[in-house]
Order: C-alpha cells, then sequence, then structure tokens
C-alpha cells in the first residue's frame, strides 16, 4: 500500500479521517455497517468520505478544481513571500549585530 494520503484507497481514508454516515431509512430500518468495510456494501445507508457530502470537509486530497488550485497557490506564494522578506530582515539585524561586536 502506497504511504501517501492521495493514493490510500478509500476506505483506508475514511477509517483515519473520519467517514460520514449517509443514511436512507426510506424502505427499511438502519442497515449502517458498524464501520467503513473494504468491499461496497449493498445497504442503503453507508458511509461516505467528507469529500463526498455537500459542505464536508476533509485532509487529504482539498479541492482538485482549477480555480481552488491557483487560489491556493497564490495564497501559498504570498505567505513565502511574506516569511522570505521577515526573515531577510533578521538576518541583516544579526548581521549588524554581530559587525558591531
Amino acid at each position: 500500500m502506497s504511504r501517501t494520503d492521495k493514493t490510500k484507497p478509500l476506505w483506508v481514508r475514511q477509517r483515519e479521517h473520519g467517514a460520514v454516515a449517509l443514511h436512507d431509512h426510506s424502505h427499511g430500518p438502519c442497515d449502517l455497517p458498524p464501520e467503513p468495510t473494504r468491499a461496497t456494501p449493498d445497504t442503503r445507508c453507508r458511509w461516505a468520505h467528507p469529500h463526498s457530502v455537500p459542505m464536508g470537509h476533509g485532509c487529504c486530497s482539498g479541492c482538485q478544481k482549477r480555480g481552488c488550485t491557483a487560489e491556493w497557490q497564490q495564497y501559498v506564494k504570498a505567505g513565502n513571500r511574506r516569511r522570505r522578506h521577515a526573515d531577510r530582515l533578521l538576518t541583516h539585524l544579526w548581521v549588524r549585530e554581530a559587525n558591531s561586536r
């Protein structure tokens, strides 16, 4: 099995990151399995990954739409830029302090 979250099977991600129960009681009582299983159950109620539920949010793969990816990249770049700038200022201060001794 792969070691990255991106390529783990869905049932493994469901167990690790908290699967969401989807209930369908239209034709009888709840028949939800006690936990996510490897095989797809033939039940009406089932476990789902948080990404498959509207307004759900998980941590494995995130939004894979092009707009989300571009927005995230801009956010990370801006954060990195701020961090680099702050680190550069600190380095200059340390150099000045070291040279003044």
